[in-house]
């Protein structure tokens, strides 16, 4: 037999990609929306300054001996002040310069209780499990809009979401080794994927402007938009009438005629501060710091970037696909945006255990599923949690390797909310 021609393998994928978005849809339960959550409120009870970091830890590519969630199924539920002490977090400024917020926690009783969840018994192992189903997002059409768009690049060698204008979550071990900073979070910044406009300025507002800017509007009240994961995004450009999509095409279109034809490149932002909870530093917490492997990174100046909301989910596994996504920039394909969905194999209170393929730099993803929000028709993305990486994790005295992710819980949900807001009370019900 001769080789297939490229235009039969193509046909045979689309084929198949069909076959999946159908299942998918079925599989979609109209009863599995977004919870609602009475959260937890997190106060400042006093900050003070501390000596300067060092900045003299190197990146790690992997972390060894982390308690896992066989080791922790044993450990007793922790108080509140040991919440406290663990929720407490210090801060990184530009100038090199280091404080220390402790935190109080208020309406812990009021708040839905956490589930617990028992772990699975099914498990893999190693980065990339058997044939690599990463997808590199080549297309700058796809690379530049939601939700591939709310990627960026820590300048440490991870990934981050923007979740908001001018925060980034990323991995706390992106700039922290539990016992320094970085090297490289001195003179911490920010990439953003742009494209490289040849109207700059000068011919960007002639006739299309406004139709360009009206399109934007549309995407931020629309999560349905430019999706390889099974969404509507070409049904839904043609809302607003008879005539409405040829004109959705005709801006696109314009929008690709104005652009650069070579691939969009990195906008660097630097970062104004760094935001660490204290339960990731070394004798802090001893067999939970994976727990609290997260950080937020204030940016100096705000994108005009769409971001994703945070969000919070029980349990994973129950729902009807199980599913997670996540895109980063990892190592082994240089500054190609890479997206990858998978399973979850095991979950408790604080990690996810999955099967994505993943390489060093993806570190600090943002984790994502979709519902559909409650009382409405729309689907929602919202980031469950951060890629935390490849890790040996200890398995009854055995190391074993997974790929792990920490979860979103309420309270850290409140915390992050007070770094972002400077409130979390802002997000007391969400």
């Amino acid at each position: 037999m001769g080789p297939v021609p490229v235009c039969v393998l193509l046909s045979a994928a689309l084929c198949v990609l069909s076959v999946v978005r159908s299942v998918s849809a079925e599989d979609e339960d109209e009863d599995y929306t977004w919870p609602q959550w009475r959260m937890p409120l997190l106060r400042e009870k006093r900050t003070v300054r501390l000596t300067n970091p060092a900045f003299s830890a190197p990146a790690q590519a992997e972390r060894h001996g982390t308690c896992g969630i066989e080791c922790q199924q044993g450990l007793p539920d922790p108080s509140v002040s040991e919440l406290e002490r663990l929720l407490s977090y210090e801060t990184v400024y530009e100038n090199g310069t280091r404080t220390l917020t402790t935190i109080a926690l208020q309406g812990l009783n009021e708040a839905e209780t956490w589930p617990r969840n028992a772990p699975g018994r099914t498990r893999q192992k190693r980065e990339v499990y058997g044939v690599d189903t990463r997808f590199t997002i080549a297309d700058k059409q796809y690379s530049t809009k939601y939700p591939f768009s709310t990627s960026v690049k820590v300048s440490t060698g991870c990934s981050g979401v923007l979740v908001s204008p001018k925060h980034v979550l990323t991995a706390a071990h992106c700039v922290h080794d539990g016992r320094d900073y970085l090297s490289g979070a001195q003179k911490l910044r920010v990439g953003v994927l742009k494209l490289k406009s040849r109207r700059r300025g000068k011919g960007r507002g002639r006739g299309g402007k406004g139709r360009k800017r009206k399109g934007q509007e549309e995407d931020t009240d629309n999560d349905n938009d430019n999706d390889i994961e099974g969404d509507r995004g070409e049904a839904e450009e043609g809302k607003g009438g008879k005539g409405g999509r040829r004109k959705g095409r005709k801006g696109r279109n314009r929008s690709r005629r104005s652009a650069d034809s070579g691939p969009p490149s990195f906008r660097w932002t630097t970062v104004k501060q760094t935001h660490v909870p204290k339960g990731w530093f070394k004798g802090e917490s001893q067999n939970v710091s994976s727990d609290y492997d997260y950080a937020i990174l204030e940016l100096k100046r705000s994108q005009k970037t769409r971001f994703m909301d945070l969000g919070i989910i029980p349990s994973v596994k129950k729902l009807p696909a199980g599913r997670i996504h996540f895109s980063g920039f990892d190592d082994d394909r240089p500054d190609q945006l890479v997206y990858r969905f998978c399973s979850v194999s095991e979950e408790s209170n604080d990690l996810l255990y999955q099967y994505c393929d993943a390489k060093p730099g993806s570190s600090g993803s943002g984790i994502y599923i979709r519902l559909k929000e409650a009382g409405k028709k729309r689907w929602k993305r919202k980031i469950i949690g951060v890629f935390s990486g490849h890790q040996w994790v200890d398995v009854n005295g055995v190391q074993q390797d997974y790929n792990v992710a920490v979860r979103i819980t309420p309270l850290k949900f409140a915390q992050i909310c007070h770094w972002v807001h400077g409130d979390s009370g802002i997000c007391k019900a969400t």
